[in-house]
């Protein structure tokens, strides 16, 4: 079932859009069927699960007598990160498409200073009218892009943003274009003396529900977990 659907995604998604697989509250098995299937890129939203997934892994790799078992895996983070939790999550990903405050960004870029290590990050948008998402403001985008504070040991890799949970094809649609309106802030901003650089053209939008009309309007990740896994455990 697993294999059905990565496979069937992976020959209907156009070649500019990546695949997130959403595996939270998945077990692990789960992400070996995704991966044999030729998924490589899998999300978490929760630092202890994440941990807890990567630990598995190694523990596989020495039952297998094979370090090399998986190797090519690529992790993201999207949930809501503590400051406090930051160790349980940036050593082991690629991107953390979940940056949601001003306060997360100094703390991301103050660890990476401590060790050494520049982490790719997403700024996640607030674009949604429910009150229970997260994400940045214009004014906050603004701030961080225009560089008043420098971020040395962060790379800006673009945009992420959740749509309202509504089967209103017409209100999704008004999510995303708010995500793009604030993406051409980014934009604006190459070539200046800011937190950006060409390389900030990630948009990632689009999950399970509405991921067509994300990629129809520019997308270039999507996030899908229940269509791939069904239902969270």
């Amino acid at each position: 079932m697993i294999k059905d659907i990565i496979n069937k995604l992976h020959s209907e998604l156009p070649a500019t859009v990546k695949l997130v697989a959403v595996s939270k509250f998945h077990p692990f098995e789960a992400i070996e069927e995704a991966y044999a299937a030729g998924q490589r890129c899998f999300a978490e939203s929760r630092p202890q699960e994440l941990a807890a997934k990567v630990k598995r892994l190694e523990e596989i790799r020495l039952e297998r007598g094979e370090p090399d078992y998986m190797s090519d895996i690529e992790w993201h983070f999207i949930g809501h990160l503590q400051t406090n939790k930051l160790k349980m999550v940036l050593p082991h990903v690629a991107l953390v498409q979940s940056v949601d405050s001003v306060r997360l960004l100094d703390a991301i870029n103050a660890w990476g200073k401590a060790n050494n290590k520049v982490i790719n990050v997403l700024l996640e948008c607030f674009i949604s009218g429910e009150e229970t998402k997260q994400g940045l403001s214009e004014e906050e985008l603004i701030q961080i892009v225009s560089g008043v504070v420098r971020y040395d040991f962060i790379h800006i890799d673009g945009l992420m943003g959740m749509a309202s949970f509504t089967d209103d094809e017409a209100e999704i649609r008004e999510d995303f274009q708010r995500l793009l309106d604030m993406q051409q802030i980014l934009h604006d901003w190459i070539g200046e003396s800011g937190n950006v650089d060409a390389d900030c053209s990630e948009l990632s939008m689009g999950m399970s529900g509405d991921y067509p009309i994300a990629i129809e309007m520019g997308s270039t990740m999507v996030r899908i977990g229940s269509m791939i896994f069904g239902e969270r455990n």
